[in-house]
């Protein structure tokens, strides 16, 4: 044991040793190394900053009056946001999730390679990801407001942000299909399934931690959404009786109180309970992801 223990300590310093000497004789690789390290220090820094930052100010002001039931001026109670906010992300994954999975299956394993429709499809994906969320507001609020009649309502901003994560989703999805080795779709058709099988038996459940990854990142995009929903889902701070009433989210309530200027306090709890939340999906996400994985 001691030999071995000897031994790995001399490979360790050699090791070392190597290192140093290669740093020395190239030295843009040590500044690139320093910078990189230095890169990761301060965006760590940065996140637990502005996390440290809401819990300081925010927990002192986590009271049991802000989680009542009804919302009025007296309590401030994010209750109604937070049910409002369960219910659009609900609804956008419903109507986001099944086109964009099934837009990646055709682009993936039906339409040819090389094909033309395909390249304007995935340019189109890219060009609407990077769109403000605003401009999807404005194109909600005339799509759904004003030319289908809904008004203000959580139908409307739901379908406005299935809307915006669709090409989130849709790419995500198009490369975790592509990452499914070829040799699996081989596999099955030489035991005689047929394409369709193969996809939802084979492929498909390759692809589940990639495409829960693009399903992630839309509910972080959902939950922490205000622009769009300002111009179709409204700001009446209430549990609506349906879909086709108005309501507002945690994010758009935490907006509405600090614009108004006398509720920072209850803002910051506010802000609070939205990080607790997205970290939460997070993690329940990523364990469902982890597990299936495992499973398969």
């Amino acid at each position: 044991m001691e030999n071995e223990a000897y031994a790995k300590n001399a490979i360790n310093k050699l090791t070392l040793t190597q290192k140093i000497k290669a740093y020395r004789n190239s030295p843009m690789s040590l500044f690139l190394l320093v910078m990189v390290v230095l890169s990761a220090a301060i965006t760590v820094f940065i996140l637990f900053s502005i996390a440290a930052y809401i819990l300081v100010k925010g927990l002192p002001h986590l009271t049991p009056e802000i989680f009542a039931w009804e919302y009025n001026s007296e309590n401030v109670s994010m209750m109604p946001a937070i049910i409002n906010t369960l219910t659009m992300t609900g609804l956008s994954l419903i109507f986001a999730v099944p086109i964009g999975v099934f837009s990646a299956i055709y682009l993936v394993e039906y339409a040819k390679r090389g094909n033309r429709l395909v390249g304007v499809v995935r340019i189109t994906a890219e060009t609407l990801s990077g769109i403000p969320s605003i401009v999807y507001g404005l194109f909600g609020y005339l799509l759904f407001v004003i030319a289908c009649g809904f008004g203000y309502t959580i139908i409307g901003g739901a379908l406005t942000l299935a809307i915006m994560i669709l090409p989130l989703i849709m790419r995500t999805t198009e490369e975790a299909l592509k990452s499914v080795p070829d040799t699996f779709r081989e596999g099955s058709y030489g035991l005689g399934a047929g394409r369709l099988r193969t996809i939802f038996r084979i492929v498909l459940p390759s692809a589940v931690p990639g495409i829960l990854s693009g399903v992630i990142l839309g509910i972080g995009r959902i939950v922490g959404e205000t622009a769009a929903l300002l111009y179709t889902a409204g700001t009446v701070a209430g549990i609506p009786e349906t879909v086709m009433d108005s309501g507002r989210t945690l994010s758009i309530h935490m907006w509405s109180l600090l614009s108004e200027g006398l509720y920072v306090d209850q803002a910051y709890a506010t802000a609070v309970v939205l990080l607790g939340m997205v970290v939460l999906i997070n993690m329940i996400s990523g364990y469902a992801a982890k597990k299936i994985a495992l499973n398969h």
